[in-house]
C-alpha cells in the first residue's frame, strides 16, 4: 500500500460513499473515466478487486469494505492534524471548509465578504450542494460546518439557527394572480406548479402547508435549480414556492413579482450545523461566532436592494 497516493484512496472513499463512480466522480469534479481509473489503479495496487457490479448495483467486496474503514481512520487523523496546525497558527492562516444547500447560495457568499476581509490569510472552500449529498457529507464529517434549512433528525449534530429564510410564492409580473390581495391557497391551488425536486426541504414545506389545509397542489414540472425555476415562472410555466433570498440579485426590473398568498411568507430559518462532538478549528469557531454575532446584518444589509414586491 506504500505505492497508492492519498489522491486515490480519495476517489475510492467518495465512489465507496456514494456506490456510484458518476456520482464520486460529480462531487470530485472529475470525469467519470478518471475516477474509474484511480480506482482501477488502487485496486491493482491492493492486489484484489475493491468493488463489484450486481445488475445496475455497485458493491464493496470485502478488501473494499477494509479499505474504505481504513481510509475513514486516515481522513479523520488527517483531520485531526489540519485543526492542530490551524490552531498553532491562529487565524493567520488554514482553511475553512463550509458545505451549503443551493439556495443557501444567495446568501453565505455575501456573508464571507466581510469575514474573508478581516482574516486574509484564511482560504475558503464551499460547496453548494442538494440536500441528500449534504446529508452524506454531514454523516462522513467531511467539512468543518454545514449551512442548511432542513436539519438531520438521524444524525447527531449541533444545530443553531442564524437567520430567517421565508418562503414565498412567485408568478410572472403579467400573472392574472399577480396584483390580487389575500389570495386563498385553493385559489393558488387552480395554478399549475413547478417545484423543486422531491427531497427538498421547501417543495416539503409546501406539500405540508397544502396537506394540512385538505388542497391538492397540480404540479407540472420538477426542477432542481432555482435559477431555472426563476426562468419556468418568468415565462409563465406556472407559479412557485422558493426562498425569498432566492431573489436578492432581482432588481426593480424582475419579471417575477411576490404574491400575496394566505398562509405566506412559511417561516423557515437557515441553521448552521456540526457533527456533535467535533472539535473546531480556530477558523471554523471563528466563523461560528461571526455567523451567531453578524450574520444576520450582513446578510440583510445587502439583500433585496431594488426588489420589486
Amino acid at each position: 500500500m506504500q505505492n497508492a497516493t492519498l489522491h486515490q484512496l480519495k476517489v475510492f472513499a467518495a465512489v465507496a460513499s456514494h456506490n456510484s463512480f458518476t456520482r464520486a466522480a460529480e462531487e470530485l469534479f472529475l470525469t467519470q473515466p478518471t475516477v474509474s481509473m484511480q480506482v482501477k489503479q488502487l485496486s491493482k495496487t491492493v492486489g484484489l478487486p475493491l468493488f463489484e457490479q450486481v445488475g445496475k448495483k455497485l458493491y464493496l467486496t470485502e478488501a473494499g469494505r477494509e479499505l474504505y474503514a481504513t481510509c475513514q481512520d486516515v481522513f479523520a487523523r488527517l483531520a485531526q492534524f489540519e485543526i492542530a496546525v490551524a490552531d498553532i497558527k491562529g487565524l493567520k492562516q488554514g482553511t475553512l471548509r463550509i458545505a451549503v444547500v443551493t439556495t443557501a447560495k444567495y446568501v453565505i457568499p455575501r456573508i464571507l465578504g466581510p469575514f474573508c476581509r478581516r482574516y486574509p490569510g484564511i482560504d475558503i472552500s464551499l460547496t453548494v450542494t442538494n440536500h441528500q449529498r449534504m446529508l452524506d457529507s454531514l454523516s462522513g464529517n467531511q467539512h468543518d460546518l454545514y449551512i442548511m434549512s432542513q436539519p438531520p433528525e438521524d444524525i447527531d449534530v449541533k444545530v443553531q439557527p442564524f437567520l430567517e429564510n421565508p418562503l414565498i410564492v412567485l408568478a410572472s409580473r403579467s400573472h392574472v394572480l399577480a396584483k390580487q390581495p389575500q389570495i386563498t391557497l385553493e385559489r393558488l391551488a387552480e395554478e399549475t406548479f413547478i417545484m423543486r425536486e422531491p427531497g427538498s426541504g421547501t417543495r416539503k414545506e409546501v406539500q405540508k402547508l397544502f396537506e394540512t389545509n385538505n388542497v391538492t397542489l397540480n404540479t407540472k414540472l420538477d426542477l432542481g435549480s432555482n435559477e431555472t425555476i426563476k426562468q419556468a415562472v418568468a415565462g409563465g410555466l406556472g407559479i412557485a414556492v422558493l426562498s425569498k433570498h432566492t431573489l436578492s440579485l432581482e432588481g426593480s426590473n424582475s419579471q417575477l413579482a411576490i404574491l400575496d398568498v394566505e398562509g405566506f411568507p412559511i417561516k423557515r430559518h437557515w441553521y448552521v450545523v456540526h457533527t456533535t462532538g467535533k472539535h473546531l478549528s480556530a477558523i471554523a469557531q471563528a466563523f461560528y461566532e461571526y455567523l451567531m454575532n453578524e450574520g444576520k446584518q450582513v446578510a440583510e444589509e445587502t439583500a433585496f436592494q431594488g426588489l420589486l414586491s
